[in-house]
């Protein structure tokens, strides 16, 4: 029997979670709550402290913590469609709970800020801070396009990143794909702040609708742009990864390819070496017949 000798070792031994499945909805959930709490409360230091932080600067995540990116690594068949629609459930409920994270952290600076009362639009609106809101000016077609593109090259980029025939350590992945981020945002943030996450916009925008905003974070321009950032995102984030599959992709030999050309290499050789020996054994026999004829 194996014996442990700390406590960690111990309780690890004893409740592991064995099911893999479990344990990547597990990590989804963790992990995207600590996003959007992140991603919101940055927000939130933005906007009540008056703007004196540069507001694109809010999120550097990407990697899963998206359906959108589950979404085209289901279509990849990287991961399976159940296991995709597990992540999304713990995506979005781990989005409310990152959202009302940061509405108990900042709750007295957005109490001072617009006074009690939860506005939704506006200059004392706080409700930006947990999801997305257009500027006056875009339309319905500028806004799905906003997003559909900026998920589109979010993804193309995670797809370019995580292909292991690039040979990019895992480790410093999340890094470039930070850094991808923030750059879409520092490019395209303007329009409507980004999300480029159907999660991270909807789990806050129902989290809102309780937290006394009102049913108005829907009704917001008679309905027409709480729909955008959840499915422009979710037709993006494929279409740009099969993008990349098609254009470069596709395009880049892998270890597997070398392999393969070496076998055939192999294998043409050896077909080489046994027409040779072929036709010496055809040669050898006419000589000995010729010569025994001259014999005679």
């Amino acid at each position: 029997m194996t014996t442990f000798d700390n406590l960690p070792d111990r309780l690890r031994h004893r409740i592991k979670i064995k099911n893999e499945l479990l344990r990547n909805t597990l990590c989804e959930f963790i992990c995207t709550t600590i996003f959007v709490f992140g991603g919101t409360s940055i927000w939130a230091t933005y906007i009540l402290g008056r703007g004196q932080y540069n507001e694109w600067l809010g999120l550097t995540f990407g990697a899963h913590l998206n359906p959108a990116v589950s979404l085209f690594l289901a279509t990849f068949k990287s991961i399976t469609f159940i296991q995709m629609f597990f992540y999304w459930l713990a995506q979005f409920f781990a989005s409310f709970f990152g959202a009302a994270l940061t509405y108990l952290m900042y709750y007295d600076a957005i109490n001072n800020f617009d006074g009690g009362i939860r506005y939704v639009t506006g200059h004392r609106s706080t409700a930006k801070i947990f999801s997305t809101y257009p500027t006056e000016n875009l339309s319905v077609f500028g806004g799905f396009f906003d997003q559909l593109i900026g998920t589109a090259i979010l993804c193309f980029f995670i797809a370019g990143i995580t292909d292991r025939r690039n040979k990019i350590p895992l480790s410093f992945q999340p890094t470039l794909i930070g850094i991808s981020f923030m750059l879409i945002g520092l490019a395209w943030g303007m329009n409507s702040g980004y999300s480029l996450n159907p999660a991270r916009d909807f789990g806050p925008r129902i989290f809102t609708l309780f937290a006394g905003y009102g049913w108005k974070v829907f009704s917001f321009r008679n309905y027409k742009w709480f729909w955008i950032p959840i499915f422009a995102p979710l037709i993006g984030g494929p279409l740009g990864a099969w993008i990349y599959q098609f254009s470069i992709g596709f395009h880049i030999p892998s270890e597997l390819d070398e392999i393969e050309e070496e076998f055939r290499r192999i294998q043409d050789n050896k077909m080489h070496q046994t027409v040779i020996l072929q036709d010496s054994e055809t040669i050898t026999p006419q000589s000995s017949t010729h010569q025994n004829v001259h014999r005679f």
